[in-house]
Parts: C-alpha cells; sequence; structure tokens
C-alpha cells in the first residue's frame, strides 16, 4: 500500500478518531504488508475474495465501491430477489449466486475473506453476526443493525472474533468531518453545548395503517427468506425494495435512514457516547376530522427528539442534540445572512463563541458567519482518508487484506456500534409515543408523549418507562435467530 494511504487512515477507537492532532505529530509506523501476519492475513499476492449479501440496490453500490480499490474479487453473490440482484450478476458473471446466506455460508466459508452486508436493515445483526463466527471480515450498511441490543452484540463479536469491520457511512471517510473537529480543537467556536440535526426525509410512505388484503408475490422473489427474523406477514405491493424503512417490522425510520450521516458529525467532533436521557414529540396523523390516526406499526411522518449527552472533555456541561425529521427545522442562525443556504439536510454545532454547520455526510462544513470562512487559517492537522467516500470502501479492503488491528478505519464497529445504539435509542422515544394505557374507565393515554426517557447504558433499558424496552431487544420469528 502507498505510504501517503496508510498515513491518512483515521484511528480506531471513537475515543482515539479525535485525538489524531497527535496521532499526526508523532506520524504512523510504516509496516510492509507481507511482514504483518495474523488472523486473516491474505499474502500481497493474493486477492480479496468477497461475497456480496444483498446484492441490488445500495448492495450493488456497495459491492462495487470495495472492487473499484482493487484486490478483490466478487466470488459470490447473495440476494432473495433476482430481480434487485440482476446487475450485479451482470457485472460478476463468474460469481456464484445463492438465495439464502446461510447456504452461502455453510458451503463456500473457506473461500470467502469478506462479506458486505446491505440487505433491510432487520437481517443485518444476524447475517453479519454468522460471518463474524467464520471469522470473516464485514463491511454492513447503515444503520449497524436494527436493535439496540444487535449492535452491542455486533460491537462485542468483532472484537471477540477479530475481524476488520466498516458501517457504510461513508461519511466518516470525508474531509468535511476532520475539518469540524480541527476547527473546535483550535477554539473556534468555543464550547459547544447545543447541536441540531435535520433531514427532509422520509421520502417514502410512514404514518399509515399497513395495506389490507394479499398480493401475489412476484415469482423472482423469496419472500419468506425476505422476512428473515421479522414476523410472519403478507406480502403487500410497494414494501420491497425501498419502502420496508418506514415499517418497525423491518426498518428503522428516518434516524435510520440519516441518523448515521447528521449524527455522526458531533458524535465525533465532541466525543460523545450514548445519551443519557431521552424525549420527543412526533407528528400527528389524522384519519376523519379531528379524529388522530392510530398506526404503531408504522414510523411517524415527523418527529422531534432531543438526546441529552453527559458532559465530555469537549463539551460546556451537559450537550442538547435535536434531531428533527419530517421537512422540520431548527430555527435559523441569526448568523446566517436571509438569502444565504440553510439546507434541508444538516448540522448546526452551537458553542460558547459561535456556530458552524454541513450538509450531510459532514461536507460543506462552515463557520458562521459564512465571512469568517475566507480569512480562516486553522491548520490541518487530521490524516485525511484518500478518496474521501471511495476510501471508505478502499480503506476497508486493504484493512481486511492486512489483517485484524493492522489498519485503522473510520467506521469500526467499536465506533459504529455505540452511534447506532444513539439513534435507536432515540427510536425507542419516537415509538413509545404510540404505546397506549387504558384506565378502569377504558379511557385511553399516551404516557410516552409527556416523558422524557432515563437511560441506563450498562444494563440496555429505560429506566423510568419499562413499556418501551420490548423495543430494545426484539423476538426473531421462529427459525430465525442471531446466534449468541
Amino acid at each position: 500500500m502507498p505510504e501517503d494511504k496508510e498515513q491518512s487512515i483515521t484511528q480506531n477507537s471513537r475515543r482515539g478518531f479525535i485525538k489524531t492532532t497527535a496521532l499526526a505529530a508523532a506520524g504512523f509506523m510504516i509496516v510492509p504488508r507481507h511482514v504483518l501476519g495474523g488472523k486473516g492475513f491474505l499474502a500481497p499476492s493474493d486477492r480479496l475474495q468477497l461475497a456480496g449479501i444483498g446484492a441490488g440496490g445500495k448492495g450493488e453500490s456497495d459491492i462495487a465501491g470495495i472492487v473499484k480499490g482493487g484486490k478483490t474479487d466478487v466470488a459470490f453473490l447473495c440476494d432473495v430477489d433476482d430481480r434487485s440482484a440482476a446487475t450485479s450478476v451482470k457485472n460478476f458473471p463468474k460469481a456464484k449466486y445463492y438465495k439464502d446466506y446461510r447456504e452461502l455460508l455453510d458451503k463456500e466459508a473457506k473461500h470467502i475473506d469478506a462479506v458486505t452486508v446491505s440487505t433491510p436493515d432487520h437481517n443485518h445483526a444476524m447475517i453479519a453476526m454468522a460471518a463474524m463466527q467464520l471469522e470473516k471480515h464485514v463491511y454492513i450498511q447503515k444503520p449497524l443493525t436494527h436493535d439496540i441490543y444487535e449492535a452491542r452484540m455486533l460491537t462485542e463479536a468483532a472484537k471477540r472474533y477479530q475481524v476488520v469491520t466498516q458501517m457504510g457511512n461513508q461519511g466518516a471517510s470525508g474531509d468535511g468531518v476532520r475539518r469540524l473537529q480541527e476547527w473546535y480543537n483550535a477554539g473556534k467556536i468555543g464550547k459547544v453545548h447545543t447541536v441540531y440535526c435535520w433531514t427532509d426525509r422520509p421520502v417514502w410512505p410512514q404514518g399509515i395503517a399497513w395495506p389490507t388484503g394479499k398480493t401475489e408475490i412476484p415469482k423472482e422473489l423469496n419472500w419468506d427468506l425476505w422476512l428473515g427474523s421479522a414476523p410472519d406477514k403478507d406480502y403487500i405491493d410497494n414494501l420491497v425494495p425501498f419502502n420496508w424503512r418506514g415499517w418497525w417490522n423491518f426498518g428503522t425510520g428516518a434516524l435510520g435512514d440519516m441518523g448515521c450521516h447528521l449524527v455522526e458529525p458531533p458524535f465525533r467532533v465532541l466525543d460523545l457516547d450514548t445519551p443519557i436521557a431521552v424525549e420527543c414529540s412526533v407528528g400527528s396523523v389524522y384519519v376523519g376530522e379531528f379524529n388522530r390516526g392510530y398506526f404503531p406499526e408504522s414510523c411517524p411522518p415527523s418527529s422531534h427528539v432531543i438526546l441529552t449527552f453527559a458532559k465530555t472533555d469537549k463539551t460546556k456541561g451537559e450537550v442538547k442534540v435535536h434531531w428533527m425529521d419530517g421537512g422540520i427545522k431548527p430555527e435559523r442562525p441569526e448568523e446566517l445572512g436571509p438569502d444565504e443556504r440553510f439546507g434541508d439536510n444538516g448540522v448546526l454545532f452551537i458553542g460558547t463563541k459561535g456556530k458552524m454547520i454541513c450538509e450531510t455526510y459532514g461536507k460543506n462544513p462552515r463557520l458562521l458567519p459564512l465571512s469568517r470562512n475566507s480569512e480562516d487559517n486553522t491548520a490541518i492537522t487530521i490524516p485525511r482518508v484518500p478518496g474521501q467516500e471511495d476510501g471508505h470502501y478502499t480503506m476497508f479492503a486493504e484493512a481486511a487484506m492486512a489483517g485484524y488491528g493492522k489498519i485503522q478505519l473510520s467506521s469500526p464497529f467499536e465506533i459504529a456500534g455505540p452511534l447506532t445504539e444513539t439513534l435507536l435509542i432515540a427510536n425507542l422515544a419516537i415509538r413509545g409515543t404510540d404505546v397506549q394505557r387504558k384506565d378502569a374507565n377504558g379511557n385511553i393515554s399516551y404516557p410516552g408523549r409527556d416523558m422524557k426517557m432515563l437511560w441506563d447504558k450498562a444494563n440496555m433499558k429505560v429506566t423510568n418507562f419499562d413499556d418501551v424496552n420490548q423495543f430494545v431487544k426484539r423476538q426473531y420469528r421462529k427459525g430465525w435467530s442471531l446466534g449468541v
């Protein structure tokens, strides 16, 4: 690997990520790959043998991204829907094709070095766990998992099985988040106390009832395999391949889709851990005049979640991170001119001495007012990942070739796990707004809509509203297991 690439790799722990000024000053030890050895090591003459599980949609670009970095052969493809997999099958005609990941791993494990997991959220964890238990390196699409428990288990498993891991939040390898860190470390905005993250998602149906009736299953789709760990449901139109995101049985809503891109910058810049408390309000759905729709299977059309984080060395006391989706946006900063773009998706940091903003993936970072940027001369102190988003894939392939612990990545599970837990804790509060209680007279109340939920990280539970703890670890459908 070229020396400039190895010197640009980010560090391999969440807290270590923000200390890269020291790393940059100290430099990196350059070790030729052929002397690295260790578990998962491949000789330089060998090529990474990749299995793409979930070969269509985002999986198609994940597989292509890793191959683009070089020294990777797509040896196997796996998808439950032949329609979705068609382009990848065409692009990699030598790859052997499977529909069931269990059969793939059972028959071909000795021929696989690494896997990509790009399925709907509800099947991420069990596929990744099965691969890691076979000591295969894993690249998994965001969000890491569907449930908090799954995120914790995958984080622990990556260390236990000593495999290279990376979550597909490509902005983690971008220059933008590193520039935000450099500004913050240089004291440009003082100590942050409040952050706003907002998105125009969902761009798929939410806040609706599950359709009635039964639709014929397309012949190319194995519906039972698609359901996987989720409860039994009849197939419905317009769910596959995209709109599953708005249903709790399968997806994680706007937070799962965009949170890994938008919450990640404050998570890293401020050295945040999982929150200590969460509260929220959601957009109402109306069916008929003045009648609120009650659709607990579906994510709400919009939400505003407030996450409280404990003080870190980087913050002024506790930090409030506001998540807003469905088109809800924070108040426009007074430092931003009336014709200067605020954006439909973004992050706003508010510190004791100033503010800074960025867009999705941490792109286009700017100090406020914007006039500050033309005169900014803050030194570049944090190593960059060559190729940025493309490099997110390339460095995974490089790390898998080198073996566990040899190359530091931007979003290994030890970083991606706590970030994913944070987003799913926010989803606990959202789901809590639909928890119903009935009194002796049959009157219905929704206590979760007026509550600040307190999070116990060690025990993975909300301590003051037990009703939502059922969502921390869901029940898998019979015949499916996380394998721990």
